[in-house]
């Protein structure tokens, strides 16, 4: 049967979401050496939008105080954007990333100046 008239594998919106977080969530745990919420950071989230065979997502994240942003924030652009044309099949041409906080490497807790 030729290509034409065997149909076509669609992928959800939602599911490109849920694929382009946990690689999100994947690229923080590699960069970091160890998992977001281990570091008190929210769990990324994504929205995504599909036509064409090409996909523009946005991710948002958290990232742990002092670090470098500029740096990681391509980092985690770049690998996200990788796996989710890895693994759908389809053209990303854009990971907007919005640093949702800045969490001080000891948490949220109150500090008292001294």
């Amino acid at each position: 049967m030729p290509a034409a008239e065997r149909g076509a594998t669609v992928i959800p919106d939602k599911v490109v979401a849920r694929i382009a977080a946990r690689a999100a969530h994947e690229a923080l745990t590699d960069l970091m050496g160890a998992t977001p919420a281990h570091r008190g950071l929210a769990t990324p989230g994504a929205t995504v939008a599909v036509g064409s065979g090409s996909a523009r997502l946005g991710l948002s994240i958290d990232l742990p105080y002092p670090i470098d942003i500029a740096h990681t924030a391509r980092a985690v652009q770049r690998s996200v954007g990788e796996r989710v044309a890895r693994l759908t099949g389809m053209r990303v041409t854009q990971v907007t990333l919005t640093v949702e906080n800045l969490i001080p490497s000891g948490g949220l807790e109150r500090r008292r100046v001294q």
